[in-house]
């Protein structure tokens, strides 16, 4: 049986489509200065209130806000507010976008009362589910109508998403007017277990020739508890089917919605059971997220934004910095740790860690709605910006750092992403991998599949070269010619594949590419994956392949010299602008922070070295970077030679 590739080829011409670069997609977020997420509990918004915040923000160096509308203050049910969405709710929200409008400051909207989408009349079926049809799975109890409870979307569904979105199009249609709007997506946090629409099993059959449903019934796919995977290819062909669900029916539907009301659509893929590069590509900006997710993880939405022509890449910055306490803690009173008392040098190496995989545009997590100067509010798993002068994140130290992060933002948004190679994207490898084992700590209470790619890297010899991540989808529209490989607007070298598991059709589309020329590293064979297998196919594929005399298994053939060359090179960006390329290097600092980030970590850096060789114009300039203590550096390279463009900034150790 000849198996389906990722996407129906009416489903592929729809990804190709949204591959190509927005209209005036280089003017969203043009100031590059930080947005932030501006909580509003469910409460009587005061409208004066709206007003000073707004004015407080402008004057320190924010760009625009996300409204996100949540549960009341403490889950307090007594709470007087207007119903979500009603002309009440509407009121002040259409006051916030005028006036945001009147002084010059971008606003977006989260879509919907907390995340993933979800509605306390969501009409019965058109809730999320499992095969068993359990409903619990669907419930969203602390919502902007909190004590009524909520129920989830079904996600695979594009009609259950238009209902949703009529409703929610009616309630933001005056707010829609004026600038052009963000409607924002956050990340996946829907089960995945056995997750299930109507008409799964019939697309299943039609992609894979076999019934999926046995396993389902029995479920003898997977172990929803330990999420131990019994059959690895099965469970591959599941991944398959439910990824083309997932952006046919939701992200597609989703970026079209946007587009249709005069916005534009602003997604965290991460998380979610689909094919991330392409997911990625199919909204106006891809977002990232950190340092729940790690810093490289943004690697994944800026190779998507480079395809696709797209300058800005987002990242919702800051959230549990210094790790997570349950919102029911303490009868909802839930503190995020040393909130209120956050040291801006410890932010700015996860900003500095996001600027060197890719991010160029801060969304801070974020700022609670209060009145100016008090501080009653508070939202429990961010780093809270306050008007008040008591916090840490407010006054003229606030205010210096959204100028450091416009400016490298700034720099990180001209011209475009360099890259002199492509790496194949180890997709295949992740839906066969199932579960992270747990004891390398990967498992979390709400992440257990390879299919997150949380933690892919691409390979560390690739470094000086900025690789950027390419998959099936996109090399199937890609073109060799003049020694370069154009994908989308990406441009390439040779292309690096070293990963365990290849569709045919991937293997096949290389083997094409190599034939035209293209240097392919391909150090070892891959294998099937699925459950309908075409061995003798494959085997000859693989041999064709190995025939090449493009395609290459050492790594030092690869062509063209490496734009940075170094031991231990720090992380770092690269944007092209002509002639002249702008380069970020993070503090080496930043390649060491995890999740949970140790309070005044920043600090324990006591500055460092790194020699390096820059390979441009024809020449290489050999220099040192000089770190001085939480330091990140910015220089721009031209024919002339390399200069240090300064930031002037260290940020001060502020009081814990």
């Amino acid at each position: 049986m000849k198996r389906l590739t990722f996407f129906s080829a009416a489903a592929l011409m729809l990804c190709l489509a949204a591959c190509q670069p927005t209209t005036d997609n280089d003017k969203l977020y043009a100031s590059a200065k930080p947005y932030t997420r501006w909580w509003w509990h469910a409460a009587v918004i005061d409208t004066n209130a709206v007003k000073d915040q707004l004015i407080w923000l402008k004057e320190h160096e924010f760009g625009g806000v996300e409204i996100a509308w949540i549960y009341p203050m403490f889950c307090d049910s007594t709470t007087p507010h207007p119903d979500f969405l009603s002309e009440d709710w509407a009121r002040p929200v259409e006051v916030a976008k005028r006036f945001a409008d009147s002084i010059g400051l971008g606003c977006d909207f989260t879509y919907g009362t907390m995340w993933p989408f979800a509605d306390v009349d969501l009409p019965d079926g058109d809730q999320t589910r499992n095969y068993f049809d359990s409903i619990e799975i669907a419930r969203r109890p602390l919502v902007w109508d909190h004590p009524k409870e909520a129920r989830i979307i079904n996600h695979l569904s594009k009609a259950v998403f238009e209902r949703y979105a009529e409703k929610m199009n009616k309630g933001l249609h005056n707010a829609y007017k004026g600038s052009k709007s963000g409607l924002f997506v956050d990340s996946w946090e829907v089960e995945t277990e056995y997750l299930w629409t109507p008409g799964f099993a019939e697309t299943f059959m039609k992609e894979h020739g076999y019934d999926i449903e046995p396993y389902f019934r029995d479920r003898t796919l997977m172990d929803m508890t330990t999420h131990e995977i019994y059959d690895h290819d099965v469970f591959y062909d599941y991944m398959h089917t439910l990824s083309g669900y997932v952006m046919r029916e939701f992200y597609q539907p989703f970026a079209d919605n946007a587009t249709a009301q005069g916005c534009f659509s602003r997604a965290q893929c991460g998380g979610t059971p689909t094919d991330l590069l392409t997911a990625f590509s199919l909204v106006d900006i891809p977002e990232t997220e950190a340092i729940l997710y790690e810093p490289s993880f943004s690697k994944i939405p800026a190779s998507a934004a480079t395809i696709g022509g797209k300058q800005a890449v987002t990242s919702e910055t800051f959230t549990c910095a210094y790790g997570w306490t349950s919102l029911r803690y303490n009868n909802f009173h839930g503190h995020s740790p040393h909130q209120g008392r956050e040291q801006i040098a410890d932010l700015k190496l996860i900003c500095d860690a996001l600027f060197a995989n890719g991010t160029n545009q801060i969304i801070w997590h974020g700022m609670p709605f209060n009145q100016v100067g008090d501080t009653s509010n508070y939202f429990y798993t961010t780093c809270q910006l306050s008007t008040s002068e008591d916090c840490n994140l407010s006054g003229d130290v606030l205010t210096d750092f959204n100028r450091y992060m416009t400016l490298v933002s700034s720099y990180m948004r001209r011209g475009n992403n360099y890259s002199d190679i492509a790496v194949y994207m180890p997709l295949e490898d992740a839906w066969m991998g199932g579960a992270y084992p747990e004891d390398v700590h990967k498992q979390m209470n709400w992440l257990w599949g390879q299919y997150e790619m949380r933690y892919i890297q691409t390979p560390e010899l690739l470094k000086g070269r900025q690789p950027l991540w390419i998959n099936a989808h996109f090399l199937r529209s890609a073109t060799f010619k003049n020694n370069t490989l154009y994908c989308g607007n990406a441009q390439f070298k040779s292309l690096y594949v070293d990963v365990d598991y290849m569709e045919l059709t991937a293997l096949k589309t290389i083997i094409g590419l190599a034939k035209q020329g293209l240097p392919v590293y391909f150090p070892h064979d891959t294998q099937e994956p699925g459950k309908v297998k075409h061995a003798d196919d494959y085997a000859a594929a693989l041999a064709e392949l190995r025939q090449i005399a493009s395609v290459i298994s050492d790594a030092s053939l690869l062509p063209n010299m490496p734009l940075i060359e170094g031991d231990d090179l720090p992380d770092f960006w690269v944007r092209q602008e002509g002639d002249c390329y702008y380069i970020f290097f993070a503090n080496p600092l930043t390649q060491t922070i995890k999740y949970p980030l140790d309070y005044c970590y920043a600090f324990t850096d006591k500055g460092s070295t790194c020699p390096i060789r820059i390979n441009h114009h024809g020449r290489t300039d050999q220099l040192t970077l000089q770190f001085r203590p939480t330091e990140s550096l910015l220089i721009e390279v031209t024919k002339d030679g390399v200069k240090t463009i300064d930031t002037d900034y260290l940020p001060p150790k502020l009081r814990s």
